[in-house]
């Protein structure tokens, strides 16, 4: 097959552009110029340096036809900080693309398409109650996100899917992990950390790569799944953080919901005097965090993703950031342009 890829030379886009030239694929990319110092990349992968945002889709069509597969691998996550309303900018580089590449693919003949979401989006749906899309703009990006996926899926013609990722695990040379948020907190807390009580679903980056190739290659029709390999709590997630700063003997100190409430009561009481907005409201991930937010890993495992070493990746990622965090490596962060 000829795969197209947006974000092969992210960590998630090439991983999957390795899987997909091991088994014999041909694969070309769009990466915004300026690549990770030291990030390794398949040989055979065509890169085009260029932002996608400006080309016309006339350019993009031509680079697209020809090709039999699509995978959307790039947007922004949670992380993104923009200028309120802060949802304009995940509509533009969640949704927008998704609608604007779709439509283009269809035209230049592509059959098969994957889509990288969150799992957010799947436990908005698990828990209705809780509101995730009106309280977070992150999260009701990647609902829209597949909303207008779908409605551009047509099975035998364009087959789409969403695939709902969790945490995930690794490294790439030159790029700043998403753990680095979470180590740059827990430097701040003093000799413990303060952590709600639940767990999360997790998987490594290699695995998401597998995931990929084979999503694109198996799926028919329109559809989305929650992807995860491992359920950690967030007890046993922190006592490998732990290890890899250094601190093994470091407690873990739960904090009561409540506590966590009033806390991102306050949190967002800031935020609107400052004129800014989060990803995520804090009281709503909140509620989600004191959770067991496991996904079964059979869907990975139909789609290709074998056994690797979790606890390995999230030594790995912390490792980096640890020292992202000191100020001891210059690292990529996450880009729009």
């Amino acid at each position: 097959m000829k795969i197209f890829i947006i974000g092969g030379t992210g960590l998630l886009g090439s991983m999957a552009a390795f899987e997909f030239c091991k088994k014999g694929d041909e694969v070309t990319t769009i990466s915004l110029p300026g690549l990770p110092k030291g990030a390794n990349f398949p040989q055979e992968m065509k890169i085009i340096e260029g932002n996608y945002h400006d080309m016309s889709d006339e350019q993009l069509l031509s680079y697209m036809t020809g090709f039999d597969g699509f995978v959307f691998a790039a947007g922004v996550d949670e992380r993104g900080e923009f200028p309120a309303p802060i949802y304009d900018a995940y509509y533009k580089h969640n949704v927008a693309p998704v609608k604007r590449f779709l439509s283009i693919a269809k035209q230049a003949g592509i059959k098969k398409a994957v889509i990288l979401g969150s799992y957010f989006s799947f436990f908005d749906r698990l828990y209705p109650e809780y509101r995730l899309c009106e309280t977070s703009p992150y999260i009701r990006s990647r609902r829209e996100q597949q909303e207008a996926a779908f409605a551009l899926a047509e099975e035998g013609k364009l087959d789409v899917c969403v695939l709902e990722l969790p945490y995930i695990f690794g490294t790439q040379p030159g790029r700043r992990p998403v753990c680095t948020v979470l180590i740059s907190r827990i430097l701040k807390m003093g000799p413990a950390t303060f952590y709600p009580t639940g767990g999360t679903a997790m998987i490594t980056a290699r695995q998401v790569g597998q995931v990929i190739e084979g999503a694109l290659k198996k799926n028919t029709g329109a559809h989305r799944y929650p992807i995860g390999m491992y359920n950690r709590t967030w007890d046993e997630y922190l006592k490998i953080v732990h290890k890899a700063m250094g601190q093994p003997k470091r407690p873990v100190i739960h904090i009561p919901q409540l506590m966590f409430n009033l806390y991102a009561d306050g949190q967002n009481a800031q935020l609107k005097k400052n004129g800014c907005e989060m990803g995520i409201d804090p009281k709503s991930l909140g509620r989600l965090m004191y959770l067991n937010t496991f996904i079964d890993p059979d869907i990975a495992m139909h789609f290709g993703a074998t056994p690797d070493d979790i606890d390995a990746a999230i030594i790995d990622s912390i490792t980096v950031s640890v020292k992202a965090c000191k100020g001891e490596s210059e690292l990529m962060d996450m880009r729009t342009k």
